[in-house]
């Protein structure tokens, strides 16, 4: 990546210019491409020229082609009153350029005139997120190291014979003068003229700044990081270079060393309740400006970042108000997605925010006093453990009753890997890859819908076989050998491996949140739900053995069929978080243990699986009508 050695390299011509203002224009990436050129103004016209003359004469052609392009790049900007000083600002920034003016000067010129676009047409120039350069040095490796090296001084094999060569991303004069936005930018957009390429679909906007962040520890001595603290909107929108002529050599070593390592800062809930509500408003700043995109993957990590994470804290002390809280986010997302009008969006944030600092009010005590720490604890696991215990339930139970002992190992080792893998993603996730919020769901949600999927398939084939003859027949066939076992297993994986991820995380704020002194009340709430469910998981198995075989295969027919339509419910909802689906809200009741959302796309997946249920017994039934017939014949 960066792989250019000058970073204002070749532009195109000015025909293709022209063409691509077209385009950029069209999709509202004029503002982005404007302060992408004014970067590299800043950070390449100091060595073009010196003491008022040219050093490098094909260098100094390509700045002024640039700027000639930038001029039409900021003509092609919605209108906004504040145009017109833009248009002028870059005349006089070609000019000084024509002139031969200080290197210094000119990139001081160029920093304000970006910032001053920022400011107009409401480009965030600062991640939603806090970058991390660790997570961004596995994306080196992977998409720049071929070319950059692994050091990124420009040494990688894929660079050899590239003109002009991979830059050297250890020049900290060059990297002085660039703001760790600059950077994110130029990952995203690529440099036109040569082979370093635009990122912006392979690589989402955290990646992007995490990798922004890790290419600025090449400049940086973690050692210098000193008392001086910086904000984060600081630390992307500012250079070193400006740092240390407002503040002095010493306060620009320590803003390196911030930008290469930003400071994570412990979020408890009201830190990610003021989270979601700055979120929302960059998102509607966006929408305003006309980057629907954008806009709505902000209103995404708003909810997923931010909200989600107390969720489960606010509905133990008033659900009423977290599922009043979580429609209106999900209304005002919706509302970006329908296109309305910014004003009506901005209305359906008004909603979003003053729900929000009413749950800011609920959450405001600080630490959660003993009970209140020991109630949370114990519902988060019930209520997230429940379907799946007794999915293991039912299964062990069917198999104990069929004298199929052997087949239940499966199903013990499919959950315990499932133990495993949830703890394994869980650790990846938090110190070696980033798994973001929407990630999150879309797993939860696929795994919820495919172990719809099975448990309809399972209860529909027990309840076939609920039948003595049948059940021999089964038996007589041995389909419970190696296909069977696998079966039993891969549901048993996938019905605990589902709740892990959200579990875990639910806990972690929770931990948070009761404080020092509320820790033994958590664990003590999740040791005591984990004796519940192992309880129930043995009267279901105990009861079992009571019941008449086709009572007991009718029965856990049914009940699987049950946690099919759940899960159903489940798997829509999990979807409709992560932004994959929109929400269309109807006037219904809620019952989140049953997947029963009132929303349209949630209620039709469960009505899907409810007819599939119905339609697959009264195959059953008449498959049935058919045999006895033949039989009476």
């Amino acid at each position: 990546m960066l792989r250019c050695p000058r970073w204002l390299a070749v532009v195109v011509v000015s025909a293709l210019s022209l063409i691509s203002l077209v385009a950029f224009a069209e999709t509202g990436d004029s503002a982005a491409r404007s302060l992408h050129l004014l970067g590299y103004i800043g950070a390449d016209y100091p060595l073009t020229v010196s003491a008022g003359r040219v050093v490098d004469s094909a260098e100094y052609r390509e700045q002024l082609e640039f700027l000639a392009v930038l001029q039409g790049l900021i003509v092609a900007l919605p209108a906004h009153a504040g145009r017109v000083a833009l248009e002028q600002g870059v005349a006089s920034l070609r000019e000084a350029v024509s002139q031969r003016q200080d290197g210094q000067q000119v990139a001081r010129q160029a920093r304000q005139l970006a910032t001053r676009l920022a400011e107009l047409y409401g480009v965030a120039q600062a991640p939603a997120i806090t970058p991390d350069a660790e997570r961004g040095a596995p994306l080196f490796a992977q998409h720049c190291a071929v070319c950059h090296g692994d050091s990124g001084v420009g040494d990688g094999p894929a660079g050899i014979g590239l003109l002009p060569p991979p830059a050297d991303l250890r020049d900290s004069a060059r990297l002085d003068r660039m703001s760790l936005y600059d950077l994110f930018n130029t990952l995203g957009l690529g440099i036109d003229g040569t082979d370093m390429p635009a990122f912006a679909d392979q690589l989402d906007e955290r990646q992007r700044w995490d990798l922004a962040s890790y290419i600025a520890s090449f400049t940086a001595d973690p050692a210098q990081a000193g008392n001086s603290r910086f904000s984060l909107a600081e630390l992307a929108g500012s250079t070193p270079e400006e740092i240390a002529s407002q503040r002095g050599a010493q306060d620009a070593a320590a803003f390196r060393a911030q930008r290469a390592r930003p400071p994570q800062t412990q979020r408890g809930p009201q830190e990610l309740l003021e989270f979601s509500a700055k979120t929302l408003e960059q998102s509607l700043q966006a929408y305003r400006a006309g980057r629907s995109e954008q806009a709505y993957d902000l209103a995404v990590a708003a909810y997923l970042e931010g909200f989600e994470l107390v969720e489960s804290a606010l509905d133990n002390l008033d659900p009423l108000q977290r599922k009043s809280t979580e429609r209106a986010l999900m209304a005002y997302r919706q509302a970006l997605q329908d296109g309305d009008s910014p004003a009506r969006a901005a209305q359906a944030l008004a909603m979003a925010r003053a729900a929000l600092d009413e749950s800011a009010k609920l959450l405001a005590g600080g630490q959660m006093n003993a009970s209140l720490s020991f109630l949370s604890s114990l519902l988060i696991l019930l209520r997230e453990g429940l379907e799946a215990i007794l999915v293991l339930a039912a299964i062990l139970a069917y198999l104990n009753n069929t004298g199929q002992q052997q087949a239940a190992r499966s199903v013990h080792l499919g959950w315990a890997l499932a133990l495993l893998a949830g703890l394994g993603s869980w650790a990846l996730a938090a110190y070696v890859i980033d798994v973001s919020g929407a990630q999150r769901e879309l797993l939860e949600g696929a795994t919820a819908l495919f172990a719809s999927v099975v448990l309809l398939w399972v209860g529909v084939w027990m309840h076939d076989r609920r039948h003595a003859a049948a059940w021999q027949n089964y038996i007589n066939s041995s389909l419970v050998g190696g296909g069977g076992r696998f079966g039993f297993a891969v549901l048993a994986f996938f019905s605990v491996y589902r709740e892990l991820f959200e579990v875990i995380l639910f806990y972690e704020t929770l931990w948070l949140q009761a404080g020092p002194a509320g820790h033994a009340m958590v664990l003590a709430g999740a040791a005591t739900a984990l004796l519940l469910l192992v309880g129930l998981a043995w009267v279901v198995l105990r009861s079992s053995r009571k019941l008449p075989l086709a009572t007991f295969f009718s029965a856990n027919a049914i009940l699987l069929c049950v946690l099919s339509v759940v899960f159903a419910g489940h798997g829509v909802a999990a979807l409709q978080e992560a932004g994959v689906l929109g929400t269309r809200p109807v006037s219904f009741f809620e019952f989140d243990w049953l997947g029963i959302h009132a929303d349209a796309y949630s209620l039709s997946a469960q009505a899907v699986a409810t007819l599939a249920v119905v339609a697959l017994y009264a195959r059953s039934w008449l498959g049935e009508r058919r045999r006895a017939t033949v039989k009476h014949a």
